[in-house]
């Protein structure tokens, strides 16, 4: 991941779900990256390179590669 970013917006929501929303600037191939975490276990990432990841906080996840096929655990 790129080491440059500005943080956009932050916070926990009224069911102590937390986010993070980041600028990566315009030389990544998805510059308005966030991730967020529930309070049930579940987290999801949107990345700067284009991929994202969600894992249940069940033992199964999934991935999105940039430009390819989602791979699911």
């Amino acid at each position: 991941m790129p080491d440059s970013y500005t943080y956009k917006s932050s916070g926990t929501n009224s069911q102590g779900n937390h986010y993070c929303a980041r600028d990566y600037g315009s030389g990544t191939s998805n510059s308005n990256s966030f991730h967020y975490s529930n309070n049930d276990g579940s987290y999801y990432y949107s990345n700067p390179n284009g991929s994202t990841y969600y894992n249940d906080g069940k033992g199964s996840s999934t991935y999105n590669p940039p430009g390819g096929s989602s791979r699911k655990s």
